[in-house]
């Protein structure tokens, strides 16, 4: 397959591990990985807090983008539920907010090739066993957009219980949210901070040396909870382990989310 790789905005600046551990991964599994280089953002941070109006040049530049490579790709790839969320959900109320039918077809038809990475694994190139290898204990946080908004279910852990050496341990309440949010953490500093101590202390209590997530945000909030209180669990995106082999194992160094390097 041909797959276009849209890496958002936080993934280009804050974990660009991320993006190079989603090539290396798609690349061994036998696909043509393309970058448009046009991509900006997809619009989430505005529309999460409400601001459609000012959401809408976004999302007509991120169509623009996409849309005419269509036929030329079999599908885009996000490494976050939460912009994969706002591409199969918010561009669509963004459209209606404007009122602009030609555009909410067209936002439907981008969506309508745009995956999580799950479930471009799972559910179209139809694989759990991609090879990898992470002799770790890893705990699965099940991000509130991948969850509430795409529902990917299980589809991360089927893929982490595939790895060769790893141990996959349960997280105590797993389903809360750890708070970030984008603004919310901004505009709601205490209870953000609170509910990222709950997630953090939930993290060292099941045991995990690393605790893994689809979200690099997530990730980088909960991984500067964990670093700040000197706690000893790692945070990991789900592309960093699939993307781990034996002849390339993955090295924490600079790429750990939310840790200074």
């Amino acid at each position: 397959m041909r797959i276009s790789l849209m890496t958002t905005c936080l993934v280009d600046v804050m974990a660009p591990d991320v993006a190079r551990s989603t090539v290396r991964l798609l690349e061994r599994l036998g696909h043509e990985v393309v970058f448009d280089k046009r991509q900006t953002c997809c619009g989430q941070m505005h529309t999460n807090t409400g601001y459609y109006s000012e959401a809408a040049p976004v999302v007509r530049s991120f169509v623009d983008t996409y849309e005419p490579a269509l036929d030329s790709v079999d599908a885009i790839v996000m490494p976050s539920g939460s912009c994969a969320g706002c591409v199969r959900q918010q561009h669509r109320l963004v459209a209606r907010h404007q009122d602009d039918a030609e555009l909410e077809q067209r936002v439907e038809t981008v969506a309508a090739k745009t995956y999580e990475l799950s479930e471009l694994l799972v559910d179209v190139l139809k694989v759990t066993d991609v090879g990898a290898y992470f002799p770790h204990t890893v705990t699965y946080h099940p991000t509130c957009h991948s969850m509430r908004v795409l529902k990917v279910g299980p589809r991360p852990l089927k893929l982490l219980r595939a790895v060769e050496g790893i141990e996959v341990v349960n997280l105590p309440e797993s389903d809360s949210c750890c708070g970030f949010g984008g603004t919310f953490a901004v505009k709601n500093d205490a209870t953000s901070d609170a509910m990222v101590t709950d997630k953090a202390a939930n993290v060292v209590s099941s045991g995990a040396d690393f605790v893994v997530a689809g979200d690099a945000s997530c990730l980088m909030n909960i991984g500067g909870k964990l670093g700040r209180t000197g706690a000893a669990p790692q945070s990991i995106h789900l592309a960093q382990i699939l993307a781990a082999t034996r002849e390339e194992p993955f090295v924490p160094s600079e790429t750990i989310l939310g840790r200074a390097s």
